[in-house]
């Protein structure tokens, strides 16, 4: 089993004090942030605000709220085929969840690490 705090690319907020920050903050949201048509198990997670825990366990892997543990969305572990680190923003760092039907999800962190352990756990 293993845990790690992200946040969802899809629903990630910036400081943006100009343009070129707003037009940053939506690039991140919107086009790196999912793929995949209506349908898809990328599509099916709801969505959400803030930073989350990302749990990986033999049977599932979802996300929970860090406080209490309220599961926010989870799939069969069996559905995800795979983690891909992708390049660091300028303060965390990124990766996708690859699912079984071709969709992706992208997530943000804080550690590289924690890109690492979960690419040992599921691949």
């Amino acid at each position: 089993m293993g845990y790690g705090s992200v946040v969802p690319a899809k629903s990630a907020k910036g400081i943006s004090l100009n343009l070129g920050g707003v037009i940053a903050n939506q690039f991140v949201n919107g086009v790196g942030a999912q793929s995949g048509a209506a349908g898809s198990i990328a599509e099916g997670m709801p969505d959400t605000s803030g930073a989350l825990l990302l749990r990986v366990t033999d049977q599932r892997v979802g996300l929970v709220k860090p406080l209490d543990g309220t599961p926010v969305w989870e799939v069969p572990r069996a559905w995800v085929a795979r983690v891909e680190r992708r390049p660091r923003t300028q303060l965390m760092a990124r990766f996708r969840l690859h699912y079984a039907d071709g969709s992706w999800l992208a997530f943000l962190t804080m550690r590289r690490r924690t890109i690492e352990r979960f690419r040992s756990l599921i691949g």
